[in-house]
């Protein structure tokens, strides 16, 4: 066994799991780790950012846009809360990512002496943020706890993990056993339940399927089914891609508000169904099918017809066969469904036109296979419903946590972990305030985002709620801005201003092609129209 430290043990342990990138900054609870990833000689890559935040959310952008494990690593106490706000965005959106934590001395944790960066039960606060966290006493008990971290990482329902380590053990030396990672294992689908799924669907006359994070790795799977079905595809956030937007099934959140009314059976798969269930309203006439690795999630709004806790890829191809035996024949609906995508595309020409004509440039712009992510903002609200996307994983969200500022650094994380690809982050001038410092990564490792900063001098969002809801009150909503373009210019970065989607299309074009990361600064003089009619839908059918 070889004579390891504590830190090369985790990154012995991290290289022989698949970790070829981590995110983070130094100080001095990780002098050992750091030292640790520089003996590895580049195997695996350090980017450092400027906050902890920022290399927490570049992680998280690293995972959503693979599906792999998105590492960083921060100093305890101050350093790890930093990130906090990162992995709750994370928890939300199911993805995985591992957070290498140092600690105080191993004599002083639990003291309360005031150590540097000492902070009271600091597992404890882990625990109750991710789905599981750990400890590392001894450096000869770093392969079966990073063993436990992937486990719980990749297996059942993805979710962020924590690791810490007190910073004298990250020095000790021990012989050291490495482990190989342990395989996945997806629970296989109850056949009978699939049976009865399948009779179920062959009998629905208006069948939906509502797709959500969890069919991303299905889109073959999804488009097989839909097809055999006839079935329109809806999808709010984190289920845009699965189905190519172009495709005539594919149907975005509001048109599926639309198909909601009549609907007899729905099969949701990897998704919370919470908007449709809580909102859009239920009925005696309509039966829920549920696909859904966590058995939790399956029954926690209401209980459905048929509940099949599995893996979507293998419980679809298990669908797929029982359907095909069916010899199930269905009249294609092309035609109205591509009526229907026409028709909402007049409406979003009509009540956010705004918005809807910078998305149209960005997306004429952007490569097929090109990376778009969102923001809390109002493009970034239209975005949800008015923004094709043609691959799975090629659009970002904060999902329900909505976390403010974001998506610059996040874009960041997408682009080091899809270096051949155009990756575009869209931010308001309040939420890229909250990660700007990032622009300095961006340069430093030559991670060419495209930024599109859109300045309304405001917290448009908030502003508008507080006119209507406090007869006109400003409470706190207007900005103070820096120059967005000479700000960007001082870090290095190609940067120019636009004040309409017809001067963003050239430039952006520009940019794109351009080997620097580059900011865009709409500048805005009006306030767009509200995106909310199209997320907020009334009830379409009675609820319970």
């Amino acid at each position: 066994m070889p004579l390891l430290s504590g830190a090369e043990a985790i990154l012995k342990s991290l290289e022989l799991h698949g970790v070829e990138t981590i995110f983070g900054l130094p100080g001095g609870q990780l002098d050992h780790f750091f030292d640790a990833i520089y003996q590895t000689q580049g195997r695996i890559r350090l980017i450092h950012s400027r906050h902890e935040q920022g290399a927490a959310y570049m992680a998280y952008g690293y995972a959503r846009s693979t599906g792999k494990v998105g590492c960083y690593t921060v100093v305890p106490g101050p350093g790890v809360l930093n990130t906090t706000a990162a992995l709750c965005t994370a928890y939300a959106c199911n993805a995985p990512v591992l957070c290498i934590t140092g600690q105080i001395p191993s004599q002083g944790i639990g003291t309360g002496r005031g150590y540097l960066h000492e902070i009271p039960d600091q597992l404890g606060v882990m625990k109750k943020l991710t789905k599981w966290a750990s400890r590392i006493e001894k450096p000869d008990q770093t392969p079966e706890l990073v063993q436990q971290a992937f486990s719980q990482l990749l297996n059942g329902r993805s979710r962020p993990v924590e690791l810490e380590m007190a910073m004298d053990v990250m020095g000790q030396k021990q012989e050291v056993e490495l482990l190989n990672p342990e395989n996945v294992e997806a629970p296989e689908p109850d056949p009978d339940l699939i049976e009865e799924a399948s009779k179920i669907l062959g009998k629905a006359k208006n069948p939906l399927i509502v797709v959500g994070g969890g069919a991303q790795d299905a889109s073959e799977e999804v488009l097989r089914i839909a097809e055999l079905l006839q079935a329109p595809v809806t999808f709010f956030r984190n289920g845009k891609g699965v189905l190519d937007d172009r495709h005539y099934l594919s149907q975005s959140f509001p048109q599926g508000n639309r198909l909601w009314i009549d609907a007899d059976v729905v099969l949701a798969i990897g998704t919370r169904l919470k908007y449709q269930q809580m909102y859009w309203g239920l009925d005696d006439e309509l039966k829920i099918l549920r696909i859904d690795i966590d058995p939790v999630e399956i029954n926690r709004i209401a209980s459905p017809a048929v509940g099949i806790v599995a893996d979507a890829k293998k419980a679809l191809s298990m669908l797929i066969t029982a359907n095909e035996k069916n010899k199930l024949k269905r009249n294609s609906r092309k035609k109205e469904l591509t009526n229907l995508k026409t028709e909402f595309t007049h409406l979003f020409e009509k009540k956010i036109g705004p918005q809807y004509q910078y998305l149209k440039v960005i997306r004429e712009e952007l490569p097929e296979d090109g990376i778009f992510v969102d923001e809390v903002t109002q493009v970034g609200f239209a975005s949800w419903y008015a923004f094709p996307t043609y691959k799975s994983r090629h659009f970002i969200s904060a999902g329900y946590q909505g976390t403010l500022g974001y998506g610059f650094a996040t874009s960041l994380g997408v682009q080091a972990a899809n270096p051949g690809k155009k990756v575009i982050s869209i931010s308001g001038d309040g939420g890229f305030l909250f990660n700007l410092q990032e622009m300095s990564t961006a340069v430093q490792y030559q991670l060419n985002v495209v930024a599109i900063v859109f300045n309304d001098g405001k917290y448009a969002n908030v502003q508008r709620q507080q006119k209507e809801w406090f007869e006109g009150h400003i409470i706190a909503s207007d900005l103070h801005n820096p120059d967005f373009v000479k700000l960007a210019e001082s870090f290095g970065m190609f940067s120019t201003r636009v004040h309409s989607p017809i001067e963003l299309k050239g430039v952006l074009r520009t940019a794109l092609k351009s080997d620097q990361p580059a900011l865009i600064e709409v500048k805005l003089d009006k306030d767009f129209p509200t995106p909310w009619p199209f997320i907020l839908s009334s009830h379409t059918r009675e609820s319970k």
